[in-house]
């Protein structure tokens, strides 16, 4: 019987949600309703997708030693904490008194033509006006919403591979 919860299984089950994720924010709200995600979006993207990778890889090799694993894990983590960092930072932005939404800037692009890296991070975690709109909602939440909540949960499977990594399962022996 397949267990969903041993240490490859969960690695493939990170691997699903982040293609799921990114297929939902590229091919729905990008491509069908139009919508051009804002820089807080695009570092919450790419924190999913350091997930992904580093889950693709566990789940692809399976490694045996214990500290491959956990260092593989560390990587998933830094990027699933990471997007769960910068979801919690844009929600927190639209939830904001109108008065204190900081005002539109340059995109991203500009930023990255003309500033040295620290600064651009500096310049998106300040928030513009353009990362506190709410475009679309589902069920009352916005996007960022929606992605703090699942976030949140890859957090919580997250935790469940430390602990297949730390207790290995002991297969029962038929006597």
């Amino acid at each position: 019987m397949l267990q969903l919860t041993t240490y490859r299984s969960l690695q493939v089950f990170l691997v699903i949600m982040a293609v799921i994720g990114m297929s939902f924010a590229l091919f729905f709200l990008q491509r069908h309703l139009g919508l051009l995600p804002c820089p807080l979006c695009i570092f919450q993207r790419i924190g999913l997708m350091v997930m992904g990778g580093f889950a693709l890889i566990a789940a692809l090799f399976n490694p045996k030693s214990m500290a491959v694993r956990l260092g593989l894990w560390l990587g998933s983590l830094a990027g699933i904490g990471w997007a769960t960092a910068v979801a919690g930072r844009h929600v927190w932005l639209q939830h904001l008194p109108a008065d204190q939404v900081p005002s539109c800037g340059p995109g991203l692009d500009y930023w990255l033509d003309t500033l040295p890296i620290l600064q651009v991070f500096k310049e998106v975690f300040a928030g513009s006006g353009e990362c506190a709109a709410i475009d679309w909602t589902f069920m009352g939440l916005s996007i960022p919403e929606q992605s703090l909540i699942l976030f949140s949960l890859l957090l919580v499977v997250h935790s469940l591979i430390l602990w297949r990594i730390l207790r290995p399962a002991t297969h029962n022996r038929l006597a």
